[in-house]
Protein backbone atom coordinates (compact mmCIF):
# COMPACT_ATOMS: atom_id res chain seq x y z
CA UNK A 1 0.00 0.00 0.00
CA UNK A 2 1.35 3.42 -0.88
CA UNK A 3 1.92 6.06 1.76
CA UNK A 4 -0.07 9.31 1.40
CA UNK A 5 2.86 11.42 0.22
CA UNK A 6 3.95 9.00 -2.52
CA UNK A 7 3.98 10.92 -5.79
CA UNK A 8 2.64 9.79 -9.15
CA UNK A 9 4.18 10.64 -12.49
CA UNK A 10 2.01 12.29 -15.17
CA UNK A 11 1.83 8.86 -16.83
CA UNK A 12 0.52 6.95 -13.82
CA UNK A 13 -2.95 6.35 -15.25
CA UNK A 14 -1.40 5.15 -18.51
CA UNK A 15 0.61 2.54 -16.62
CA UNK A 16 -2.46 1.38 -14.72
CA UNK A 17 -4.38 1.09 -17.99
CA UNK A 18 -1.62 -1.11 -19.39
CA UNK A 19 -1.87 -3.42 -16.39
CA UNK A 20 1.56 -2.57 -14.99
CA UNK A 21 2.77 -3.94 -11.70
CA UNK A 22 3.39 -0.72 -9.79
CA UNK A 23 5.85 -0.29 -6.93
CA UNK A 24 7.11 2.52 -4.72
CA UNK A 25 10.49 3.78 -5.82
CA UNK A 26 12.27 6.93 -4.62
CA UNK A 27 9.02 8.40 -3.39
CA UNK A 28 7.08 7.70 -6.60
CA UNK A 29 4.61 5.10 -7.80
CA UNK A 30 6.50 3.56 -10.72
CA UNK A 31 5.87 0.67 -13.15
CA UNK A 32 7.99 -2.34 -12.22
CA UNK A 33 6.94 -4.40 -15.22
CA UNK A 34 3.98 -4.67 -17.62
CA UNK A 35 4.20 -8.42 -18.14
CA UNK A 36 7.42 -10.34 -18.67
CA UNK A 37 10.46 -8.34 -17.61
CA UNK A 38 12.60 -10.65 -19.76
CA UNK A 39 10.50 -9.82 -22.81
CA UNK A 40 10.86 -6.11 -22.02
CA UNK A 41 14.61 -6.50 -21.70
CA UNK A 42 14.86 -8.37 -25.01
CA UNK A 43 12.68 -5.78 -26.75
CA UNK A 44 15.25 -3.08 -25.94
CA UNK A 45 18.10 -5.27 -27.16
CA UNK A 46 16.37 -6.24 -30.42
CA UNK A 47 13.84 -3.51 -31.28
CA UNK A 48 12.80 -0.74 -28.86
CA UNK A 49 11.43 -0.09 -25.40
CA UNK A 50 9.55 2.87 -23.92
CA UNK A 51 10.26 4.06 -20.37
CA UNK A 52 8.69 6.58 -18.01
CA UNK A 53 11.55 8.34 -16.22
CA UNK A 54 9.51 11.26 -14.93
CA UNK A 55 10.67 10.58 -11.37
CA UNK A 56 14.11 11.97 -12.23
CA UNK A 57 15.03 15.48 -11.10
CA UNK A 58 15.45 18.38 -13.54
CA UNK A 59 17.40 21.23 -11.96
CA UNK A 60 18.34 24.28 -14.02
CA UNK A 61 21.42 26.39 -13.30
CA UNK A 62 21.37 29.67 -15.18
CA UNK A 63 23.18 32.98 -15.38
CA UNK A 64 26.56 34.36 -16.47
CA UNK A 65 28.34 32.40 -13.72
CA UNK A 66 26.36 29.17 -14.13
CA UNK A 67 29.33 27.32 -15.60
CA UNK A 68 31.67 28.51 -12.88
CA UNK A 69 29.17 27.53 -10.19
CA UNK A 70 28.89 24.03 -11.63
CA UNK A 71 32.67 23.71 -11.94
CA UNK A 72 32.90 24.42 -8.21
CA UNK A 73 29.91 22.25 -7.27
CA UNK A 74 30.66 19.13 -9.35
CA UNK A 75 33.76 17.11 -10.20
CA UNK A 76 33.46 17.76 -13.95
CA UNK A 77 34.57 20.73 -16.04
CA UNK A 78 31.14 21.93 -17.07
CA UNK A 79 32.10 25.44 -18.20
CA UNK A 80 34.09 23.75 -20.97
CA UNK A 81 31.02 21.85 -22.20
CA UNK A 82 29.84 22.99 -25.62
CA UNK A 83 26.26 24.18 -26.06
CA UNK A 84 24.14 21.22 -27.13
CA UNK A 85 26.33 18.62 -25.45
CA UNK A 86 26.00 16.57 -22.26
CA UNK A 87 28.42 15.15 -19.71
CA UNK A 88 28.27 12.43 -17.10
CA UNK A 89 29.57 13.72 -13.77
CA UNK A 90 29.07 13.52 -10.01
CA UNK A 91 28.47 15.71 -7.01
CA UNK A 92 30.73 14.81 -4.07
CA UNK A 93 30.99 15.89 -0.47
CA UNK A 94 34.10 17.46 1.04
CA UNK A 95 35.55 14.01 1.76
CA UNK A 96 35.15 12.91 -1.87
CA UNK A 97 32.15 10.67 -1.23
CA UNK A 98 29.61 10.53 -4.04
CA UNK A 99 26.29 12.22 -3.25
CA UNK A 100 24.85 11.48 -6.68
CA UNK A 101 25.86 10.79 -10.25
CA UNK A 102 24.40 13.18 -12.78
CA UNK A 103 24.04 14.07 -16.42
CA UNK A 104 24.50 17.77 -17.16
CA UNK A 105 23.27 19.26 -20.45
CA UNK A 106 24.35 22.69 -21.65
CA UNK A 107 21.26 24.11 -23.34
CA UNK A 108 22.61 27.63 -23.97
CA UNK A 109 25.62 29.75 -23.05
CA UNK A 110 24.13 30.55 -19.64
CA UNK A 111 21.69 27.64 -19.19
CA UNK A 112 22.48 24.17 -17.88
CA UNK A 113 20.12 21.30 -17.09
CA UNK A 114 21.26 18.97 -14.28
CA UNK A 115 19.45 15.63 -14.21
CA UNK A 116 19.60 13.94 -10.81
CA UNK A 117 18.50 10.54 -9.60
CA UNK A 118 15.04 10.70 -8.06
CA UNK A 119 16.11 9.58 -4.59
CA UNK A 120 18.82 12.24 -4.49
CA UNK A 121 17.13 15.15 -6.27
CA UNK A 122 16.42 17.06 -3.06
CA UNK A 123 20.00 16.63 -1.88
CA UNK A 124 21.38 17.74 -5.23
CA UNK A 125 19.10 20.78 -5.29
CA UNK A 126 20.10 21.74 -1.75
CA UNK A 127 23.82 21.27 -2.36
CA UNK A 128 23.80 23.14 -5.66
CA UNK A 129 21.87 26.00 -4.08
CA UNK A 130 24.30 26.28 -1.17
CA UNK A 131 27.40 26.00 -3.35
CA UNK A 132 26.11 28.49 -5.92
CA UNK A 133 25.85 31.15 -3.22
CA UNK A 134 29.55 31.84 -3.85
CA UNK A 135 28.59 33.06 -7.33
CA UNK A 136 26.42 36.15 -7.73
CA UNK A 137 25.65 35.34 -11.36
CA UNK A 138 24.20 31.85 -10.90
CA UNK A 139 20.63 30.79 -10.09
CA UNK A 140 19.47 27.28 -9.18
CA UNK A 141 15.87 26.40 -10.08
CA UNK A 142 14.33 22.97 -9.50
CA UNK A 143 11.75 22.41 -12.25
CA UNK A 144 11.27 18.67 -11.70
CA UNK A 145 7.50 18.86 -11.26
CA UNK A 146 7.12 20.83 -14.49
CA UNK A 147 8.78 18.14 -16.61
CA UNK A 148 8.11 14.59 -17.70
CA UNK A 149 10.91 12.42 -19.06
CA UNK A 150 10.19 9.66 -21.56
CA UNK A 151 12.92 7.43 -22.97
CA UNK A 152 12.85 5.34 -26.12
CA UNK A 153 15.75 2.90 -26.26
CA UNK A 154 16.89 0.23 -28.67
CA UNK A 155 18.13 -0.30 -32.22
CA UNK A 156 14.79 0.79 -33.72
CA UNK A 157 14.44 3.88 -31.52
CA UNK A 158 15.67 6.36 -34.12
CA UNK A 159 13.36 5.00 -36.80
CA UNK A 160 10.33 5.21 -34.54
CA UNK A 161 11.08 8.68 -33.18
CA UNK A 162 11.95 9.87 -36.67
CA UNK A 163 8.32 9.37 -37.70
CA UNK A 164 7.27 12.04 -35.21
CA UNK A 165 9.89 14.77 -35.56
CA UNK A 166 11.73 16.81 -38.15
CA UNK A 167 14.72 17.14 -35.79
CA UNK A 168 17.99 15.95 -37.31
CA UNK A 169 18.26 12.76 -35.28
CA UNK A 170 20.87 11.28 -37.57
CA UNK A 171 23.21 14.20 -36.87
CA UNK A 172 22.65 14.13 -33.11
CA UNK A 173 25.74 12.66 -31.46
CA UNK A 174 25.76 10.49 -28.36
CA UNK A 175 25.57 12.70 -25.26
CA UNK A 176 24.09 15.61 -27.20
CA UNK A 177 20.76 17.43 -27.00
CA UNK A 178 18.62 19.64 -29.22
CA UNK A 179 15.20 21.27 -29.08
CA UNK A 180 12.53 19.91 -31.39
CA UNK A 181 8.85 19.10 -31.79
CA UNK A 182 7.73 15.50 -31.24
CA UNK A 183 4.27 14.97 -32.72
CA UNK A 184 3.66 18.68 -32.31
CA UNK A 185 4.87 18.78 -28.69
CA UNK A 186 7.85 20.95 -27.73
CA UNK A 187 10.65 18.76 -26.42
CA UNK A 188 14.31 18.61 -25.57
CA UNK A 189 15.64 15.56 -27.42
CA UNK A 190 18.75 13.99 -25.90
CA UNK A 191 20.73 11.07 -27.29
CA UNK A 192 21.37 9.52 -23.90
CA UNK A 193 20.18 6.49 -21.99
CA UNK A 194 20.80 3.89 -19.30
CA UNK A 195 20.42 0.65 -21.22
CA UNK A 196 23.58 0.12 -23.25
CA UNK A 197 21.61 0.66 -26.47
CA UNK A 198 21.19 3.63 -28.77
CA UNK A 199 18.21 5.74 -27.90
CA UNK A 200 16.74 9.05 -26.87
CA UNK A 201 15.40 10.75 -23.76
CA UNK A 202 12.64 13.29 -24.30
CA UNK A 203 12.07 16.13 -21.83
CA UNK A 204 8.53 17.46 -22.27
CA UNK A 205 6.17 19.44 -20.10
CA UNK A 206 4.26 17.34 -17.59
CA UNK A 207 1.01 18.19 -19.36
CA UNK A 208 2.32 16.78 -22.64
CA UNK A 209 3.50 13.44 -21.22
CA UNK A 210 0.41 11.38 -22.09
CA UNK A 211 0.23 12.71 -25.65
CA UNK A 212 3.94 12.03 -26.18
CA UNK A 213 3.68 8.47 -24.85
CA UNK A 214 0.62 7.81 -27.03
CA UNK A 215 2.30 9.16 -30.17
CA UNK A 216 5.41 7.04 -29.61
CA UNK A 217 3.29 3.97 -28.90
CA UNK A 218 1.35 4.42 -32.14
CA UNK A 219 4.47 5.10 -34.19
CA UNK A 220 6.27 2.09 -32.72
CA UNK A 221 3.51 -0.46 -33.16
CA UNK A 222 4.72 -4.00 -32.61
CA UNK A 223 8.35 -2.82 -32.56
CA UNK A 224 7.91 -0.87 -29.32
CA UNK A 225 7.17 -2.31 -25.89
CA UNK A 226 6.53 -0.40 -22.63
CA UNK A 227 9.25 -1.26 -20.11
CA UNK A 228 9.47 -0.96 -16.34
CA UNK A 229 12.11 -0.59 -13.67
CA UNK A 230 12.99 -4.31 -13.59
CA UNK A 231 14.18 -4.46 -17.19
CA UNK A 232 15.87 -1.07 -16.87
CA UNK A 233 17.95 -2.54 -14.04
CA UNK A 234 19.02 -5.67 -15.91
CA UNK A 235 19.80 -3.62 -19.02
CA UNK A 236 22.04 -1.18 -17.12
CA UNK A 237 23.70 -4.06 -15.25
CA UNK A 238 24.61 -5.84 -18.48
CA UNK A 239 25.99 -2.51 -19.74
CA UNK A 240 28.13 -2.16 -16.60
CA UNK A 241 26.52 1.14 -15.62
CA UNK A 242 26.64 2.05 -11.92
CA UNK A 243 23.51 2.55 -9.84
CA UNK A 244 23.50 5.03 -7.00
CA UNK A 245 22.93 3.21 -3.73
CA UNK A 246 24.68 0.13 -5.10
CA UNK A 247 27.98 0.84 -6.88
CA UNK A 248 27.99 4.49 -5.82
CA UNK A 249 27.32 5.80 -2.31
CA UNK A 250 28.53 8.56 0.00
CA UNK A 251 31.08 6.02 1.26
CA UNK A 252 32.59 5.49 -2.20
CA UNK A 253 34.63 7.88 -4.31
CA UNK A 254 34.76 8.11 -8.11
CA UNK A 255 38.16 6.36 -7.96
CA UNK A 256 36.67 3.40 -6.08
CA UNK A 257 34.21 2.87 -8.93
CA UNK A 258 36.88 3.11 -11.62
CA UNK A 259 35.52 6.49 -12.68
CA UNK A 260 38.48 8.65 -11.76
CA UNK A 261 38.53 9.98 -15.32
CA UNK A 262 35.46 12.04 -14.49
CA UNK A 263 37.40 14.07 -11.90
CA UNK A 264 38.84 17.16 -13.59
CA UNK A 265 41.53 18.64 -11.35
CA UNK A 266 42.74 21.02 -14.05
CA UNK A 267 39.67 23.25 -13.76
CA UNK A 268 40.59 24.65 -10.34
CA UNK A 269 38.92 24.45 -6.97
CA UNK A 270 35.81 22.37 -6.32
CA UNK A 271 34.10 20.69 -3.41
CA UNK A 272 36.00 17.50 -2.57
CA UNK A 273 39.11 18.44 -4.53
CA UNK A 274 41.62 18.07 -1.66
CA UNK A 275 40.28 14.70 -0.57
CA UNK A 276 40.17 13.34 -4.11
CA UNK A 277 43.63 14.69 -4.96
CA UNK A 278 45.04 12.87 -1.94
CA UNK A 279 43.91 9.50 -3.31
CA UNK A 280 44.16 10.09 -7.05
CA UNK A 281 47.60 8.51 -7.47
CA UNK A 282 47.22 5.78 -4.88
CA UNK A 283 46.57 2.17 -5.72
CA UNK A 284 42.85 1.66 -4.98
CA UNK A 285 41.94 -0.21 -1.81
CA UNK A 286 39.17 -1.96 -3.69
CA UNK A 287 38.18 -2.49 -7.31
CA UNK A 288 34.78 -2.75 -8.98
CA UNK A 289 34.62 -5.94 -11.04
CA UNK A 290 32.21 -7.97 -13.12
CA UNK A 291 31.27 -11.49 -12.03
CA UNK A 292 29.60 -14.27 -14.02
CA UNK A 293 28.17 -17.19 -12.07
CA UNK A 294 29.10 -20.69 -13.15
CA UNK A 295 25.87 -22.07 -11.75
CA UNK A 296 22.26 -20.90 -11.76
CA UNK A 297 22.06 -19.21 -8.36
CA UNK A 298 22.06 -15.42 -8.53
CA UNK A 299 24.55 -13.28 -6.57
CA UNK A 300 22.52 -10.45 -5.02
CA UNK A 301 23.28 -7.05 -3.56
CA UNK A 302 25.03 -7.36 -0.20
CA UNK A 303 26.26 -10.94 -0.61
CA UNK A 304 29.90 -11.57 0.37
CA UNK A 305 32.50 -12.32 -2.27
CA UNK A 306 35.00 -14.89 -0.98
CA UNK A 307 38.54 -15.58 -2.15
CA UNK A 308 40.38 -18.81 -2.83
CA UNK A 309 41.16 -19.10 0.89
CA UNK A 310 37.44 -19.09 1.67
CA UNK A 311 37.44 -15.77 3.52
CA UNK A 312 35.37 -12.71 2.52
CA UNK A 313 37.25 -10.34 0.22
CA UNK A 314 34.50 -8.13 -1.14
CA UNK A 315 30.78 -7.56 -1.57
CA UNK A 316 28.26 -7.80 -4.41
CA UNK A 317 26.72 -4.44 -5.27
CA UNK A 318 24.28 -5.54 -8.01
CA UNK A 319 23.25 -8.93 -9.33
CA UNK A 320 20.57 -10.44 -11.55
CA UNK A 321 19.97 -13.11 -14.19
CA UNK A 322 21.23 -11.80 -17.54
CA UNK A 323 18.72 -12.40 -20.35
CA UNK A 324 21.42 -11.68 -22.95
CA UNK A 325 24.14 -13.92 -21.52
CA UNK A 326 21.76 -16.56 -20.17
CA UNK A 327 23.68 -16.62 -16.87
CA UNK A 328 23.53 -14.78 -13.54
CA UNK A 329 25.83 -11.76 -13.47
CA UNK A 330 26.91 -9.29 -10.83
CA UNK A 331 29.08 -6.29 -10.09
CA UNK A 332 30.95 -5.98 -6.83
CA UNK A 333 33.90 -4.53 -5.00
CA UNK A 334 36.94 -6.72 -4.34
CA UNK A 335 39.69 -5.80 -1.87
CA UNK A 336 43.02 -4.87 -3.44
CA UNK A 337 44.80 -7.98 -2.18
CA UNK A 338 42.41 -10.25 -4.08
CA UNK A 339 42.17 -8.57 -7.49
CA UNK A 340 44.37 -11.26 -9.04
CA UNK A 341 42.52 -14.10 -7.33
CA UNK A 342 41.13 -16.41 -10.03
CA UNK A 343 39.21 -18.68 -7.68
CA UNK A 344 36.39 -16.45 -6.46
CA UNK A 345 32.96 -17.39 -5.16
CA UNK A 346 29.90 -15.67 -3.73
CA UNK A 347 28.43 -16.73 -0.43
CA UNK A 348 24.78 -17.41 -1.27
CA UNK A 349 22.93 -18.41 1.88
CA UNK A 350 25.95 -20.20 3.31
CA UNK A 351 27.11 -21.94 0.15
CA UNK A 352 30.10 -20.70 -1.84
CA UNK A 353 28.98 -20.49 -5.47
CA UNK A 354 31.89 -20.19 -7.96
CA UNK A 355 32.05 -17.09 -10.19
CA UNK A 356 34.37 -15.90 -12.93
CA UNK A 357 35.78 -12.38 -12.81
CA UNK A 358 35.32 -10.59 -16.14
CA UNK A 359 35.95 -7.15 -17.59
CA UNK A 360 33.06 -4.70 -17.60
CA UNK A 361 30.72 -4.21 -19.35
CA UNK A 362 29.12 -7.62 -19.78
CA UNK A 363 27.41 -6.41 -22.96
CA UNK A 364 28.44 -3.87 -25.56
CA UNK A 365 26.19 -3.10 -28.51
CA UNK A 366 27.44 -3.36 -32.06
CA UNK A 367 27.66 0.16 -33.54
Amino acid sequence: MSVPDTKKTPLHEVHEGLGATVTEFAGYRMPLRYGSETAEHQAVRTSAGLFDLSHMGEIFVTGPQAGAALDYSLIGHLSALAVGRARYTMICDAEGGVLDDLIVYRLAAETYLVVANAANAATVRSELTARAEKFDGATVDDRSDAYALVAIQGPKAQGILGKLTDAALGDLKYYAILPGAVSGVDALIARTGYTGEDGFELFVSAGDAVATWAALTEAGGDDLRPCGLSSRDTLRLEAGMPLYGNELTAETTPFDAGLGRTVKFEKGDFVGRAALAAIADRAPERTLVGLVARGRRVPRHGYDIVGSDGTPCGVVTSGAPSPTLGKPIAMGYIDAGHTEDTDLAVDIRGKHEPVDKVALPFYRRTP
